[in-house]
């Protein structure tokens, strides 16, 4: 086990380069000038000359991104153009705030698409199975920011029963904390549901075809355990992976959801960093996902060899 992370962590070293090259370029090709935004059209060209200096945009684009990687390696993310702040100090407030936002919406995604999964394959071609398939149909086709809109409308305006948007940190209050989370987590939820519903819903289909499941009805085994002891933990390995996968989608998500319901997380730093040109907070903040993503793709390997004892991280699959 040992090995096969230090492995792992190696590996995410060039992929975070590569991804840094990519973030970097893709950001300074972006139009406009953040000098001119933040001083105004107006601006005489010795004010914009003095602040690109200050920000250090009047260096060849090889010099940033080296100043850039080189503080980032020293754990020094730079400031923020904006308000000035240290990029990683703001960084470290918002990530509680998307990762409580996430795991709720993995919590809500569980707690759909497991039980819908298994019945619709325990009861393929049925009235059951159908509607579970409509319903997943439906949840993936649902965009984001309409469904957050009617959930406002629907339990915010119409029944007042939560709050529109905000945010309360758990440690201050977990009454107002909960009413907060639940539809941003709830609208992120749903897709993922509905993806894992389908692929539990198939992979259950194939293992309870095999014979192993047979052999264990033969012995008069109740359905139930039939279903979690034998089935769903074969059929589950299929799920993490996509599971994994879609977490680059749930992050993405956050961005659209966080904006709508004023969560102060990731998402909604992103896209206040686009609208005032922050480069080093934006930058800041897609580095810090990519590390998510890259973590939550080890974390599946290593639930794999939970899952499945004869999965061997350090020697391969067995």
């Amino acid at each position: 086990m040992t090995r096969f992370l230090a492995r792992r962590l190696l590996q995410m070293i060039p992929v975070l380069f590569f991804v840094s090259v990519i973030i970097f370029v893709l950001i300074n090709l972006v139009p406009g000038d953040a000098a001119r935004l933040f001083l105004g059209e107006e601006a005489p060209p010795e004010a914009l000359a003095s602040l690109r200096r200050e920000l250090g945009l009047d260096q060849p684009l090889y010099i940033q991104y080296l100043r850039w990687v080189g503080g980032m390696m020293r754990g020094d993310f730079g400031r923020s153009f904006k308000d000035n702040r240290p990029v990683l100090a703001t960084l470290l407030q918002k990530v509680p705030v998307t990762a409580e936002l996430t795991a709720a919406a993995l919590l809500i995604a569980w707690a759909i698409a497991i039980p819908a999964g298994v019945l619709a394959a325990w009861r393929q071609r049925t009235a059951a199975d159908y509607g579970a398939s409509a319903t997943a149909l439906v949840g993936l086709s649902i965009p984001n920011f309409w469904l957050g809109i009617m959930l406002i409308y629907l339990f915010a305006v119409h029944l007042r029963w939560l709050p529109a948007s905000g945010f309360a940190p758990p440690t201050e209050d977990l009454g107002r904390n909960l009413r907060t989370i639940v539809m941003p987590a709830f609208v992120l939820g749903v897709v993922l549901a509905a993806v894992v519903m389908r692929q539990l819903r198939s992979s259950m289909v194939e293992v309870l075809a095999a014979d192993f499941v047979r052999t264990a009805q033969a012995k008069g085994l109740a359905a139930r355990a039939v279903l979690v002891r034998h089935a769903l933990r074969n059929a589950v390995i299929p799920v993490v992976t996509v599971m994994g996968i879609q977490m680059g989608t749930l992050l993405g998500g956050a961005v659209i959801t966080e904006t709508i319901f004023a969560v102060p997380g990731l998402g909604q730093l992103a896209v206040n960093a686009i609208y005032t040109r922050d480069y080093p907070m934006l930058e800041g903040v897609v580095m810090t996902s990519a590390l998510a993503i890259l973590l939550i793709n080890l974390l599946v390997d290593v639930v794999y060899s939970l899952i499945d004892p004869r999965i061997k991280l350090a020697g391969g699959r067995s």
